[in-house]
């Protein structure tokens, strides 16, 4: 992306739509002599809802985060009239049930400090005003996850269809590993081997980087890290010379994550907390260890924390060296540890019961194809 904010590309996104979007839509028509019937967007294109409508056909946003952001959004004028303006410090959202524990500061940013002149909060606001319209909102979620959450959200909106995970979980060929993961995770002992990936977006700042490579040199466990970027030009060199010779740690520039989450090996995965990571992690029933960034992995951090203990957030949310060790040492050494490895296996459970063939996202996905074969 041009300058390494990962807003830019949206925002630039955002000038060109909806106009060129329903271009296309009616070429596609013309091209192929068939109206189209059913208009299924990203939940934050709002300008889905006046499409649909001058259309004459449902619309079906697909929301593909968890329901705790989606509820926040929803609520944002109510947000805001409650809270005003300025100091958020100390503030929870008592006010919305299930939100007991949240803070004004867990939330996306766009919610309580809106910019009028940024396309994309104005994107945001758009979506939390005409999701009500939709015909049905699919969501990228499991609701035995969250029922609390998703009763609210059935409260807000016409029909809430929890088809999730929409990521690969079944038995199928896997998928490409050039760099050889997985054998060498084969050569690993049982659930001994940290996981760490920031996803494709964000890469941390330097001072955090070189501060986990000294915890994760310091604390000595095996490692494999995804790292997006050039790892020789942002890691201490001779961190990345040490882990190239050794056998207990391997840098890679991709990995196959939902085949390394399910490996035997892996028994702790540090990672930014975006919502795709997170189901990833429970299919695979691992443990997190969270370095949030931006949007909605904030929320995500305090349910993983809070609601499902399947995880720890670093102190004071960044990667420091004590507190990375302390973080590690945590979930891989105590009895805290053991419990949270066992809470994510339970939640493997659940998402996977999710989308056999009487599972609730199964029967969510039916539900969904009907809305939009109709």
């Amino acid at each position: 992306m041009p300058s390494g904010n990962p807003v830019e590309p949206v925002q630039l996104f955002l000038k060109a739509v909806p106009g060129n979007f329903y271009k296309a839509v009616k070429a596609a028509e013309e091209a192929v002599g068939i109206k189209v019937s059913c208009l299924l967007t990203d939940a934050f294109f709002g300008f889905g809802a006046d499409m649909a409508r001058e259309m004459g056909v449902p619309w079906v946003p697909v929301w593909f985060s968890g329901d705790r952001p989606l509820l926040a959004h929803i609520n944002t004028d109510l947000i805001r009239k409650t809270f005003g303006s300025g100091d958020f410090e100390g503030k929870n959202l008592e006010f919305i049930p299930g939100f007991e524990s949240v803070r004004a500061m867990d939330l996306p940013q766009d919610i309580i400090e809106p910019n009028p002149n940024s396309e994309f909060s104005v994107m945001i606001d758009k979506m939390a005003a005409t999701l009500s319209q939709a015909t049905a909102i699919a969501i990228n979620s499991v609701e035995e996850l969250d029922p609390l959450i998703v009763k609210q959200l059935r409260s807000h909106l016409q029909k809430v269809l929890s088809i999730g995970p929409i990521t690969p979980s079944c038995p199928m060929t896997p998928f490409p590993d050039s760099y050889g993961c997985i054998p060498w995770l084969d050569e690993q002992k049982p659930a001994s081997v940290v996981y760490i990936s920031f996803g494709s977006v964000i890469t941390p700042p330097p001072h955090e980087l070189t501060a986990l490579s000294e915890a994760l040199e310091e604390i000595g466990v095996p490692f494999l890290w995804s790292f997006r970027g050039n790892a020789e030009e942002k890691l201490p060199q001779d961190f990345v010379r040490r882990t190239r010779e050794s056998s207990k740690s391997k840098i890679v520039s991709w990995a196959p994550q939902l085949d390394v989450l399910r490996h035997k090996a892996v028994a702790a995965f540090l990672t930014q907390c975006g919502w795709n990571s997170l189901l990833e992690s429970f299919i695979g029933g691992v443990p997190t260890i969270m370095r949030p960034f931006f949007g909605d992995q904030q929320l995500n951090r305090l349910s993983i924390e809070t609601l499902w203990r399947a995880g720890v957030g670093l102190e004071r949310g960044v990667i420091t060296k004590t507190g990375t060790i302390a973080a590690l040492k945590r979930v891989l050494f105590t009895e805290d540890g053991v419990q949270m490895r066992q809470r994510a296996s339970e939640l493997n459970g659940l998402v996977m019961r999710a989308v056999e063939t009487s599972g609730s996202s199964t029967k969510n996905f039916e539900s969904l194809v009907d809305i939009v074969t109709k």
